[in-house]
């Protein structure tokens, strides 16, 4: 069963741009809870509720469940509008959850064993094709994550969609091919070019500076002055 988190909302009676800066003018994030063929709900949240949620990441998969009023709604959160200049969330779209209902949603992959993957050990580059999935799944068995697994990994080989574990019972929303994660590149520069480098530094740097310790030539001698003309 899934978790679900509890958020106490207030109910706004009306909407419109001027009521949205009523709200913001009082301390409060206008927001609406749409979907699941009902009316929308219009709300109010505590602004740093919105704001831990967002450094928290992960907010488009997570789940919530709204009480207003001793009413609760389930849903996710589907966007969020910022202020242009100060980045303040200025509202918030949650989409409504109803029962037996598959919904789209945004998983991140989480990638493990980086440090035990031969391919990276030798001088391999992670090359991340995607650092979330979208999915469809029940609303009540959302992943909360994806992990990858590099610890079997050499050069120029790659995660899957079908290697990644915890997936559940989601199913991706690309179907037409069982599409790349992530691949363990070739390194751009080889051991052998980092070791010549090194010895033609080292070359360098033992040789003498060109012209050190030779002696400067001697100046030519001064050509003698031509005698004076007769007057």
């Amino acid at each position: 069963m899934a978790n679900f988190e509890l958020i106490e909302a207030e109910s706004r009676s009306r909407a419109g741009k001027g009521v949205a800066r009523a709200t913001r003018r009082a301390g409060k994030v206008p927001a609406v809870i749409y979907g699941a063929k009902q009316e929308p709900t219009l709300i109010s949240l505590d602004p740093r509720f919105v704001m831990r949620e967002l450094k928290r990441g992960g907010w488009r998969s997570r789940l919530y469940e709204i009480d207003v009023a001793g009413e609760k709604s389930r849903a996710l959160m589907r966007d969020v509008q910022f202020h242009p200049v100060t980045d303040a969330p200025e509202h918030v779209d949650f989409q409504r959850l109803a029962a037996g209902e598959r919904v789209r949603v945004a998983v991140a992959v989480v990638f493990i064993n980086e440090g035990i993957s031969p391919g990276i050990k030798r001088g391999g580059v992670l090359n991340v094709v995607r650092h979330t999935v979208e999915v469809a799944c029940d609303p009540d068995n959302i992943p909360e994550k994806f992990e990858a697994d590099l610890g079997p990994l050499d050069i120029n080989e790659n995660i899957r969609w079908h290697n990644l574990l915890g997936v559940g019972d989601a199913r991706p929303v690309i179907t037409d091919r069982d599409f790349v994660i992530a691949t363990v590149a070739a390194p751009t520069v080889s051991a052998e070019q980092i070791a010549a480098e090194a010895a033609a530094a080292a070359a360098a740097a033992a040789a003498p500076a060109k012209g050190k310790g030779k002696a400067a030539p001697a100046k030519a001698a001064a050509a003698p002055a031509a005698p004076a003309k007769k007057k």
